[in-house]
C-alpha cells in the first residue's frame, strides 16, 4: 500500500521523463544518497571505509561502464582490466608530468585515453560478436599487460616497475584520510550513475537495445551498426577508465600491471552476470556481492571448520572463493538469468499490490 503510483499525474513531458517518475523511489533515492554522504561516514569505521566501502564504490563505478557495453549493447568483453589500465597510467602520467595538474581533469584524461583505446579495440565489433569479439578485447588485455609490464616510459622510469601517488589534492582539500577518500569516490559514483541513467533512457540508449536484441533489424530500420557499436566502447571505456584512475590513486596508492590483470576483466563481469544485465541497479548489487562474499567467507569457514576440528588455511578459502563464485554463477544462469536485478524487479512489484497476495 505504501508504494503505489495510483494519483500520480504526469500533465507535462518534463514530468513524464523523469528518471525516478514515482514519488516513492525518488524519495527513496534521496535517502539513500543522503544517508551515504552522511550516515555512513558518521557509522563506518576505518577498516569498513577502507576494506569496503571504498572499494565497492569503485568497482560498482567499474561495473556500470561494463553493463552499458555488455548488457544494454550486447557486446562481449574481457577486456575491462585492460582499460582500466588505461585509465590509470594515463592519469598518472598527466598528473607527475605536467606541473599543476588538477586530480580531476588527470582522472578524466585517463578515461578519455581509455575510451581512444577502447573506440580501437572495439572495431573488430562490427564485424564479428560473440566468442570471436570476447577473443579479441581479451587480445587488449594481453597487449596492455605487455606494454605496461615493458615500457617503463609508463610508470615514469621507474626502477621497480611501479606507479605511486601521494598528497592527493582537489581544490586545496587533502584526499588523505579514508572518509575523505570515500567521499570523493561517491561523488564520482553518483554523478556518473545519474549521467549513466539518462544515457540509457535517450535515443542513443534505445540504438544499444536494438543492436543487442537484433542488429540486423536493428540496421534495418535505420541504426547505424558502427555508430552505436563504438559508441558503446566509448562510453564505457570511458567510465572504465575513470573507475581504473581512481582503483589506482584513491584506493591502492601504489600499484604495478598485475592490479588490472585478466583476473580483474573476469571480476567485472561476473559483477555484471549476477547483478544483472540492462540493469543500473544491477552494477551496485553486483559489486557489493563480489566485495562482501570474499569477507563473510573468510569470516564464516574458519568459525564452521572449528566446530568440526578442521583448521582452514588461507590457501583453502582462496579455493573456496573462486567455486563459490563459479557455482553463484552456474546458478544464476539456471534460476534467475537476468540476476539480482531481477529480484529487485519483483520485489518492487510485489510492494505495489502489498498487503494483497496478487
Amino acid at each position: 500500500m505504501f508504494y503505489r503510483e495510483n494519483g500520480q499525474f504526469k500533465t507535462t513531458y518534463k514530468e513524464d521523463q523523469q528518471i525516478f517518475p514515482i514519488t516513492q523511489d525518488r524519495i527513496g533515492v534521496l535517502l539513500l544518497i543522503a544517508f551515504a554522504f552522511i550516515g555512513v561516514p558518521m557509522l563506518a569505521d576505518e577498516y569498513m571505509l577502507r576494506a569496503i566501502l571504498i572499494p565497492f564504490l569503485i568497482l560498482s563505478l567499474a561495473a556500470l561502464g561494463v553493463n552499458i557495453l555488455v548488457g544494454y549493447c550486447g557486446q562481449i568483453s574481457l577486456g575491462s582490466g585492460a582499460f582500466m589500465a588505461v585509465g590509470a597510467y594515463a592519469a598518472y602520467n598527466f598528473f607527475v608530468r605536467v606541473e599543476g595538474m588538477p586530480l580531476i581533469v588527470a582522472l578524466l584524461m585517463g578515461g578519455f585515453f581509455a575510451t581512444l583505446v577502447g573506440m580501437f579495440f572495439g572495431i573488430p565489433s562490427l564485424r564479428v560478436k560473440g566468442l570471436y569479439l570476447a577473443v579479441a578485447t581479451l587480445a587488449a588485455q594481453f597487449f596492455c599487460d605487455w606494454a605496461f609490464l615493458r615500457i617503463k616510459w609508463f610508470t615514469n622510469d621507474s626502477a621497480s616497475g611501479t606507479a605511486s601517488v601521494a598528497d592527493l589534492q582537489v581544490f586545496g582539500m587533502p584526499i588523505n584520510t579514508p572518509y575523505e577518500k570515500y567521499t570523493f569516490c561517491l561523488v564520482f559514483l553518483v554523478v556518473f550513475g545519474l549521467l549513466a541513467k539518462n544515457l540509457v533512457r535517450s535515443a542513443i540508449g534505445r540504438e544499444w537495445m536494438a543492436i543487442r536484441d537484433m542488429d540486423v533489424a536493428a540496421a534495418v530500420i535505420g541504426i547505424r551498426p558502427m555508430y552505436a557499436k563504438l559508441s558503446a566502447f566509448a562510453v564505457s571505456s570511458f567510465i572504465v577508465g575513470v573507475a581504473g584512475a581512481l582503483w589506482a590513486f584513491v584506493y591502492l596508492g601504489s600499484w604495478e600491471p598485475a592490479a588490472f590483470s585478466v583476473d580483474r576483466s573476469f571480476q567485472l563481469l561476473f559483477m555484471v552476470i549476477l547483478g544483472g544485465m540492462g540493469s543500473i541497479m544491477g552494477s551496485f548489487f553486483g559489486a557489493a556481492f563480489i566485495v562482501v562474499l570474499p569477507i563473510i567467507i573468510n569470516l564464516v569457514l574458519p568459525s564452521l571448520g572449528a566446530m568440526v576440528g578442521v583448521e582452514v588455511s588461507t590457501a583453502a578459502l582462496t579455493h573456496a572463493e573462486q567455486m563459490i563464485f563459479g557455482a553463484l554463477i552456474v546458478w544464476f544462469l539456471i534460476v534467475e538469468p537476468h540476476g539480482l536485478a531481477k529480484l529487485w524487479s519483483v520485489g518492487k512489484q510485489k510492494l505495489r499490490l502489498w498487503p494483497f497476495p496478487h
